[in-house]
């Protein structure tokens, strides 16, 4: 009798007991916080791509054709520098070709020049003696020889006396007035020019005509 009487307290402690943790479950679960609608969502948005990330990303055959239309760019102009390059060579072969002996023909043409004056400055015909005209002729042979072997490497002999003055060919020293020649004709020639293939060596130093032909002018009686 005594041991269950004193067992029953025990039974009573135990419900006590249960009745608190049944309690205190639903204020547990009030102070959880309810979760809401966004962040169910969150991990379902990382995993799937944004849409406005796919409109920037670009798309890949337009920058497959982007990169086409630039490589051809470049290609095009390498070509075109290649020709520059081809056609300045060519042009500066040909220089050196035409043009590789000017320093020595500008040189050469003093000899020519002392040649003529040789000449000039001879006496008469009437004064010269058989040794005289020996070596006249043999002066006169060489400066032709002379000017063949210009004309062979493309250098011409320029005397423009009577022709209209032109800078590009003539050096003027002096104007000569009252020639009855037009202005500008070239009316005497101090030194004669050259020229080799289309480039001036020498210009021609020369005289020019000043004032022309004065024009004769009727006079006219206009009194009544």
């Amino acid at each position: 009798m005594n041991d269950t009487a004193e067992t029953t307290p025990n039974n009573n402690q135990d419900a006590e007991t249960t009745a608190t943790d049944t309690t205190k479950m639903p204020s547990e679960e009030q102070n959880t916080p309810p979760q809401t609608p966004n962040d169910s969502a969150a991990p379902a948005s990382q995993d799937n791509p944004q849409p406005e990330k796919e409109q920037d990303a670009a798309d890949p055959l337009a920058v497959a054709h982007a990169e086409i239309a630039d490589l051809k760019d470049k290609l095009l102009r390498s070509i075109a520098d290649g020709e520059n390059v081809r056609r300045r060579a060519e042009r500066d072969k040909a220089d050196a070709g035409n043009y590789a002996i000017t320093g020595f023909a500008r040189d050469l043409l003093s000899v020519g020049d002392n040649l003529r004056r040789a000449l000039e400055s001879l006496p008469a015909e009437e004064e010269r003696s058989e040794s005289i005209k020996t070596f006249i002729e043999g002066v006169e042979m060489t400066e032709r020889e002379l000017h063949n072997v210009l004309e062979k490497n493309g250098i011409r002999k320029i005397h423009p006396e009577g022709e209209k003055f032109d800078h590009n060919l003539h050096q003027a020293m002096f104007e000569v007035p009252g020639t009855g020649q037009p202005d500008g004709t070239i009316v005497q020639v101090m030194q004669a020019g050259y020229v080799i293939k289309d480039r001036l060596l020498r210009p021609a130093l020369v005289g020019v005509a000043k004032g022309g032909d004065t024009p004769k002018t009727e006079h006219v009686d206009t009194t009544a």
